[in-house]
């Protein structure tokens, strides 16, 4: 870990050069004959395409980094990287001065003059991304693609910066340098260690500077840690004042006697939070019944976190600015998730109840380790209630959060509790399986054809009825409409037809959100003769292809605890009764269980099937033995049903159809 105190008096240094970096950026390098000549490399010998050349100089005086990337088209395969996607989060950033050509294997070069499209990737908590895209025409095997670009941070804000220095395609050289912010202090540390061969960074004529040279691809892995916590990298870290403690247990009370004070400040608005206080309880009502009426005001507050991304100019027609305190978050009725998170401190306390403010890190990008003195990681906000020697987590600024769950990156994780001796750490509670649950019902019949035919139930709790409500939170009903019938779409393993026949709430929080569908799912038994087969997993496709791969590289990782738990009821025809069922399956290693069963009576199949996950992080020495359990899973799921017709209906049967299938997409995060 290198330091660099207050650089205020280096101001001319890096201005001088900054405009040497800027000049050299905006030169396209000459390709060697080496780099045209060559059909392969031996370092990285199956690669489509590797990366001959990077560079990344990035100026935290003006918020700008500039790119440039060349490509070795190696294989057919290799050809796909024309296809360029520059992604980037709308909020803070945009991408701009795109540039890009191709270069031929006899050296001949063809700018590109196509067009650059824009295009939304995915939209979570909170996060708007985007892709700048384009395509490279004419591209063959051989040809070297190359192209330039400049990410701009919006508003001139001062961000932590980071160099990643592992990217998807094997590397052979890259170059990188950050002009610091010179404002502030810096910190500069390498958490994963770098790749072989590579010196530590060197603060040099007012930048910092890396070299280093074949890098191995990074590979990507389902189910894996954040991308960012396992590439080989190198995080800045900027300190207000000269805050460059050495001892992280100093730095840290340095940090939280300020950062409790600027809470103080802002909640301690007593007289509005009295009369807000008297507007949303009773004087007579419990502590427990106080804090279940604040937290579901404040949530009906408009949370400008979870709303797209607005321009100055639409702030400014809206009247909408920032708040100083919790007194104009409350009249204003709207605030970010943070304001949102303070106002409801501020009103416990009016109510006379015991409550801190905590500051925690998301663990959806990297893992936040204290030793790394990173008080960025630090960007979301608890409240930790105490009442009757109760410890009750809440996160009210997390939109469609329910009472008494955390948003799932601020679980399991270590948080800070604000006080003005510098606070103290805690451990932030993990939910049980059970708190975030998809239950699927379904009465179904079986037609003499072989298809099934009735009505599916869906219900979402807990984490998974907030994902769900967040997903659509700014769509339309057509949108939610085509959403809905994604999920179930993606729980059936087979071709299936879905109409929505009842659509959930998507606003309270705390109801699950539950859909309800008529469905047909065609040729799902197989019919033999007299008999027919039917399978069991009729919601097993999320889990279809989970975890096939024999060698694993990356540690196991879901984002929560979760419980899947499926009730089917499959009314026979008439005249047809079940001649063999498969044995149940009770498989249980610790954090993963999964139960199935098949029972006959009355003409109808009853087909019970529950998985749950208690599991968040598994070393990968675990990795065989979580395969052979979602192994055991599908095999379970693959069991059939025998079923049998009297002779009288055989003969009046329609003629067997071979099963339709059709694999299902299986979303981040879940199975």
């Amino acid at each position: 870990m290198l330091l660099i105190p207050n650089l205020r008096w280096l101001a001319a240094v890096l201005l001088i050069n900054c405009a040497v970096t800027a000049s050299r950026a905006a030169e396209w390098l000459p390709p060697t004959a080496q780099e045209l000549q060559m059909t392969a490399e031996p370092l990285a010998p199956k690669a489509s395409a590797i990366l001959l050349y990077r560079q990344v100089d990035r100026d935290d005086t003006i918020s700008r980094e500039r790119n440039y990337l060349r490509i070795k088209i190696l294989t057919d395969e290799g050809r796909s990287y024309a296809n360029v996607e520059l992604g980037y989060d709308s909020r803070w950033e945009n991408i701009e001065d795109i540039e890009a050509r191709m270069i031929r294997p006899d050296g001949s070069i063809l700018p590109f003059s196509g067009t650059i499209f824009e295009k939304e990737v995915v939209e979570s908590t909170g996060i708007d991304h985007r892709a700048k895209a384009f395509a490279l025409a004419d591209v063959q095997v051989g040809s070297i693609i190359e192209y330039r670009f400049t990410r701009q941070l919006r508003f001139g804000s001062v961000f932590n910066s980071q160099w990643i220095l592992s990217e998807p395609l094997f590397t052979r050289d890259a170059k990188f340098s950050l002009q610091p912010n010179r404002r502030f202090s810096l910190r500069f540390s390498w958490p994963q260690g770098l790749p072989e061969g590579t010196l530590a960074p060197v603060f040099s004529a007012g930048a910092v500077r890396l070299e280093t040279h074949n890098v191995p691809a990074f590979i990507k892995e389902d189910h894996m840690p954040p991308e960012n916590e396992l590439r080989y990298r190198v995080d800045f870290i900027y300190v207000a004042g000269d805050n460059l403690e050495k001892d992280p247990k100093s730095f840290w009370e340095k940090f939280g006697k300020t950062r409790f004070a600027s809470v103080e400040e802002f909640v301690d608005q007593r007289r509005v939070m009295q009369q807000a206080l008297a507007q949303i309880v009773s004087p007579d009502d419990s502590p427990e019944t106080k804090l279940h009426k604040l937290y579901a005001r404040v949530q009906e507050l408009r949370n400008l976190s979870f709303e797209p991304r607005k321009s100055g100019q639409e702030k400014d027609r809206e009247h909408q600015e920032e708040h100083k305190d919790a007194a104009e978050v409350w009249q204003s009725g709207y605030g970010t998730s943070r304001d949102l998170t303070w106002l409801f401190l501020g009103l416990v306390r009016a109510a006379g109840l015991h409550a801190d403010p905590v500051l925690v890190a998301n663990r959806d990008a990297v893992f936040f380790k204290v030793s790394n003195m990173n008080p960025g990681q630090l960007n979301n906000s608890l409240v930790l209630v105490t009442d009757a020697g109760k410890e009750i987590y809440l996160d009210p600024g997390a939109a469609f959060i329910p009472y008494g769950m955390l948003h799932w990156g601020k679980t399991g994780v270590v948080g800070l509790v604000l006080d003005k001796a510098g606070g103290r750490w805690v451990d932030t509670p993990m939910p049980a399986p059970a708190d975030s649950r998809i239950e699927r019902t379904a009465n179904l019949q079986l037609t003499s054809s072989g298809d099934l035919t009735g009505r599916v139930t869906l219900e979402f709790t807990g984490l998974e009825a907030r994902a769900c409500r967040l997903h659509e939170r700014n769509e339309d009903e057509a949108h939610r409409q085509r959403y809905l019938e994604s999920l179930l779409k993606l729980d059936v393993p087979n071709a299936v037809q879905v109409t929505v026949v009842k659509s959930p709430d998507w606003i309270d929080s705390q109801a699950p959100v539950v859909a309800e569908y008529d469905v047909t799912m065609p040729d799902w038994a197989t019919l033999t003769g007299q008999r027919a087969l039917i399978p069991v997993g009729v919601f097993s496709g999320r889990g279809k292809h989970l975890f096939e791969h024999a060698a694993r590289i990356h540690p196991i990782y879901f984002a929560y605890p979760f419980e899947y738990s499926d009730d089917v009821r499959i009314a026979l025809p008439t005249g047809w009764s079940a001649a063999s069922l498969p044995s149940a399956h009770d498989t249980n290693v610790n954090a993963l269980a999964y139960q199935a069963a098949a029972t006959y009576g009355d003409g109808t199949l009853q087909l019970t099937r529950k998985l749950t996950s208690k599991v968040t992080l598994l070393d990968v020495k675990y990795y065989d033995t979580v395969r052979e359990f979602f192994q055991s899973v599908r095999t379970g799921d693959a069991d059939q049903v025998v079923v049998s017709a009297s002779a009288t209906n055989a003969a009046a049967k329609a003629p067997a159809r071979a099963t339709a299938t059709a694999s299902g997409a299986e979303p981040a995060g879940h199975l």
